[in-house]
């Protein structure tokens, strides 16, 4: 107990330091209070709290408990809603494990599993996802993104990937050509040059070129025949050529003026300048959909296509979240029961039907295409057998934080790429050796 309470009380600023840098799987817009776990058990019924961070899928949430219920009248399960900004959300989470009371069953990203796996915070559900159809009906990368020694500690819920957007009136006002789903990264180039030479007005530039791992740059690192980290977790890959190849094309761009400088991108996010129309052409995961959809500035205006291709490779990054069981749970039994249901075709379906994220379950992934007739949602499912799984390690928020600061350096030219990726190198390799 004392080492599982040293290892939470550990985790604090590691946890918070992911925060800065892992914009993904849904992390960016949850808001909203989370009430402190209850008793396990109320009017004689098994009580179960189910923590999430996301106000988007708060409802659909709701709606998969309200149909969990109805087949298990003797359980009751209260949704708890704590927003991922800030840390919020793992520093309450983490706070509640230390003192043995949280929630049953929470959302998890591979970001922090290590950590939880080595916090003892995890149930280890492998016995009970061997007993289900999991590994049959949902993608190896998936699965094994919760597998640690042979141990499996969460259930996939959801995955997202990536998609060019575009905003049509500035296209049409520029006399260009809308981008396609058969584009390379040269035609992106093209395109954007396209776009600068007709005139664009002030402040607005054809695309955008943020220092962010998983929907930019990783995927053409790998693309490109880089890596990030050896199969062992040991070696960093950040002093090859390749991956510095599969960077340095999006620092041209910028270089061409473009993107907007490093600078401006840091104090005003890709997916803001895109809303607020200073974008003709922006990145974005299938997380921000709903966002999108329901800006009435330009969700009449806007469209998508799949990533361009780059070296003749269909590039994307593929990463999600899982349901986890807490160890420390008093109704282990039944909470585990709920994280199984969760991935049954029936909870797929309905949170596919929601259209506010891609189903794990996969034949429930193209309901999130299904879900709009306003956008082509089906170029974010058109890959994913050749997406590249989300590259994590021991402590990963630290090392992806490490990674932002020294490329930062060379996004905005105060040193080059292989300078800064040779001094990261040793740092992260140091890192490494410590978070075996």
């Amino acid at each position: 107990m004392k080492k599982r309470t040293k290892a939470l009380l550990a985790w604090a600023a590691v946890l918070t330091m992911g925060v800065s840098v892992l914009a993904s799987c849904g992390n960016k817009t949850a808001s909203g209070d989370s009430a402190p776990a209850g008793e396990n058990k109320a009017e004689g019924k098994t009580a179960l709290s189910l923590a999430i961070w996301d106000e988007k899928q708060r409802p659909m949430m709701e709606s998969l408990v309200e149909a969990y219920e109805k087949e298990h009248p003797d359980v009751t399960v209260e949704v708890q809603l704590t927003p991922y900004k800030g840390g919020e959300y793992w520093t309450k989470l983490e706070a509640a494990a230390t003192g043995g009371k949280a929630p049953d069953v929470f959302w998890l990203n591979v970001l922090h599993t290590d950590s939880y796996v080595d916090g003892g915070i995890l149930a280890d559900l492998t016995d009970a996802i061997a007993k289900s159809d999991i590994k049959d009906n949902f993608p190896e990368s998936l699965v094994n993104n919760y597998v640690r020694d042979g141990k499996n500690y969460a259930v996939p819920k959801d995955f997202d990937t990536n998609a060019l957007w575009y905003n049509k009136e500035i296209f049409d006002k520029a006399g260009v050509s809308y981008p396609t789903n058969d584009m390379t990264y040269e035609d992106l180039v093209a395109k954007a040059e396209e776009l600068k030479k007709a005139g664009l007005p002030d402040g607005v530039y054809p695309f955008a070129c943020p220092v962010d791992f998983q929907t930019w740059y990783y995927q053409t690192v790998f693309a490109n025949g880089g890596w990030i980290l050896s199969e062992d977790k040991k070696t960093s890959g950040y002093d090859d050529p390749k991956t510095q190849g599969g960077i340095q094309c999006w620092i041209d761009m910028i270089d061409k003026g473009l993107s907007p400088s490093s600078a401006a991108l840091s104090e005003t996010s890709s997916d803001a300048m895109f809303e607020g129309g200073q974008l003709a052409m922006n990145f974005a995961g299938s997380y921000m959909v709903p966002e999108y959809a329901g800006n009435d500035t330009i969700k009449d205006k806007i469209d998508c296509v799949e990533l361009p291709s780059f070296n003749g490779i269909e590039t994307n990054c593929i990463n999600g979240l899982g349901y986890a069981v807490y160890e420390g749970s008093k109704n282990k039994e039944a909470a585990t029961d709920l994280a199984i249901w969760l991935s049954s075709k029936e909870a797929m379906d309905i949170q596919g039907n929601a259209g506010v994220v891609i189903s794990a379950r996969n034949e429930s992934q193209e309901l999130f295409a299904k879900s709009s007739d306003k956008y082509d949602l089906s170029v974010y499912t058109a890959h994913t057998d050749k997406a590249y799984p989300l590259p994590v390690c021991k402590n990963a928020a630290e090392l992806y934080d490490m990674e932002s600061k020294a490329l930062q350096k060379a996004y905005s030219g105060e040193e080059s790429l292989a300078d800064a990726c040779k001094a990261l190198k040793v740092e992260a390799d140091a890192f490494l050796a410590k978070n075996q």
